[in-house]
This record gives structure tokens, C-alpha cells and sequence, in this order.
């Protein structure tokens, strides 16, 4: 499919002076950078979804109780 797409000048040239180092065309380029980027982040609509239903709660650690469950470990020489 074809498409049109507007990016700033100097990233244009970046892109397209390093698929042609790497010997490939800036097409391709493109699709795996939007490949890659659409791999890294599937889960947003599950998060926003979660974040909709459950209320916001603190998730900062009792001081108390992470001291007691620290000081609960067997110090170890190394």
C-alpha cells in the first residue's frame, strides 16, 4: 500500500542515508520502524482500559513493613 506521510527535513535525510547504508529502500525502512514500534507497545489499550476500571491507589511501600521484610533476609557475605 502507498502512503504519504510529512516528517521533518533532517530526519527524512537521516532515514534515508541509513537504509541506503544498509542497503535497503527507505519503504522498507519505514515499515520496520512502525513494525517494531507497534510490537513495543500492544498492550496500551489493555492498560487504559484496566486504568478505567480499577480506582488509583497508592502503590508506594509501608515503610514499617519493608523494614521489617528487609532486616527478615539472612545477610550473606560475598
Amino acid at each position: 500500500m502507498k502512503t504519504a506521510i510529512s516528517i521533518p527535513d533532517q530526519l527524512f535525510l537521516a532515514a534515508d542515508q541509513y537504509a541506503k547504508s544498509h542497503g535497503f529502500s527507505r519503504s522498507n525502512l519505514y515499515a520496520k520502524a512502525v513494525a517494531q514500534f507497534l510490537e513495543q507497545h500492544p498492550a496500551d489499550h489493555i492498560t487504559k482500559k484496566l486504568n478505567e476500571v480499577y480506582p488509583p491507589e497508592s502503590s508506594k511501600l509501608n515503610k514499617n513493613l519493608s523494614t521489617m521484610q528487609f532486616n527478615s533476609i539472612e545477610k550473606e557475605k560475598w
